[in-house]
């Protein structure tokens, strides 16, 4: 229900199903990504203490952005660092992308709901390649 997506060794995307329940919590991604995926088990009463972020200053190279499919049907296109495709998936409602290195692409099979959660600040059309 989780699948890790490579190119020559380096890491695409993660793609994890609707319905994946982890034991407890887990990282899916190593501690020196720019943007860290977690998912975690709570059973009921469980208290996750009260906490602030401390203001540490990051230096960020890259975008990675995690896109949940809150409704629909979408294809996504994945491609290596050259522009080259490496694998196309189906989501569906409930699943979740992360997207880590390369390109993609998405394709609406049905009328979807996107939430897309990315680093900023965003710099509009001088973010981003289109190819």
């Amino acid at each position: 229900m989780i699948e890790s997506i490579k190119y020559a060794n380096e890491d695409i995307a993660i793609i994890i199903k609707k319905g994946y329940k982890p034991e407890s919590l887990e990282f899916l991604t190593p501690e020196n990504y720019n943007q860290q995926l977690g998912i975690m088990k709570c059973i009921k009463d469980k208290i996750i203490q009260s906490h602030i972020h401390k203001p540490i200053k990051r230096e960020v190279i890259g975008t990675s952005e995690a896109i949940f499919v809150c409704s629909g049907k979408v294809e996504v296109n994945l491609f290596n660092n050259n522009k080259e495709k490496v694998a196309t998936r189906v989501l569906t409602e409930g699943d979740i992308i992360f997207l880590i290195n390369g390109g993609h692409g998405f394709k609406m099979l049905e009328d979807s709901v996107l939430l897309e959660v990315k680093q900023g600040p965003y710099l509009g059309e001088d973010d981003k390649e289109r190819f």
